[in-house]
């Protein structure tokens, strides 16, 4: 649907991936499935936080809310992707882009700030041990944690109120499965300098400082742990920063290749599928990375394994 001149926008069309009209059976079984894990394993892994009391400290605390966040983002995109690959109307209203690119905009930033908070975790209880109680008390951890929502809120109202105050007059087709903001703004036919400069200000200062705070903490913490006598204090110290490492990695990894450019049809479908991945794929994979290679989880999960058994 062309918008004339004058012509107040009220919907826009998702147009998903290149092709997926071709094969939207299998895409959608494909994408339902990994929704399922998802939730089952974002899910999963705050309810064992939840029950387990070996795992109320600090650490887990933000793992138990970086879940949260996961399944909150992956949700606010997940749904309305799927009722596309088999749904004939690919229509979003206005109302619900923005709020779908508020939500997702809010939670996808926390994550930002909750895996640096979980290396500054790491720093802590490695590099000052005797200090970690201290330093890293209740209190702290919930400011820590209130900060990181706050920045996640900041960030997704300002750039989302400014992206719908713009006029949208060439096209209501969003070359993408969600609303995000560069395709969004490729539609508005006022200035979007101002936008654009905004988004990189917001976006590059939230990955300047997290990463600053995660690549800080771990220039430290290699060093000490190797200066461990024990042969199982270092494993274990391993095991929870290499899982924490491999989500930064990932997360961070998608993540920056995402809004450098948006251009050509090219780069949006490489972008489309960086976006699928960071969106997507990422909360699916967090709860198997802590799962997999983190001793204490592995524990928890064989205890309650155990009393299952038993009743």
């Amino acid at each position: 649907m062309e918008q004339e001149n004058g012509t107040e926008v009220t919907e826009f069309i998702l147009l998903g991936f290149a092709g997926q009209h071709k094969f939207w059976h299998i895409l959608f079984i494909l994408f339902l499935v990994i929704y399922v894990v998802i939730l089952l394993g974002n899910i999963g892994m705050i309810l064992l936080i939840k029950i387990d009391s070996g795992l109320h400290t600090p650490m887990y605390f933000f793992l138990q809310h970086l879940a949260f966040v996961d399944l909150c983002y992956a949700s606010a995109i997940t749904p309305k992707m799927l009722q596309n690959f088999v749904g004939a109307e690919k229509s979003i209203s206005f109302m619900a882009c923005m709020a779908q690119l508020l939500v997702y905009g809010i939670f996808s930033t926390s994550d930002l700030y909750i895996l640096a908070s979980m290396a500054v975790d790491r720093y802590v209880a490695i590099c000052n041990p005797l200090l970690y109680p201290v330093v890293l008390s209740q209190r702290v951890c919930i400011q820590m944690l209130v900060g990181s929502y706050l920045m996640g809120f900041i960030n997704a109202s300002v750039n989302t109120s400014f992206t719908f105050s713009l006029n949208f007059c060439k096209s209501n087709a969003i070359n993408h499965f969600f609303c995000d903001e560069p395709p969004i703004l490729a539609l508005a036919c006022s200035s979007t300098d101002f936008n654009i400069t905004l988004l990189a200000v917001f976006v590059g200062f939230n990955l300047m400082f997290t990463v600053l705070v995660v690549v800080f903490s771990y220039t430290y913490i290699p060093a000490t742990i190797l200066k461990i006598s024990s042969t199982a204090g270092r494993k274990k110290a391993f095991s929870t920063c290499a899982s924490h490492l491999t989500a930064v990695s990932i997360f961070y990894g998608a993540l920056s290749y995402m809004y450098p450019h948006h251009s050509t049809t090219e780069t949006q479908e490489q972008e489309k599928a960086a976006s699928m991945f960071y969106g997507i794929m990422v909360p699916m994979v967090n709860p198997m990375i802590y799962s997999l290679r983190n001793h204490e989880v592995k524990e928890a999960l064989n205890g309650i394994r155990k009393k299952v058994l038993l009743i």
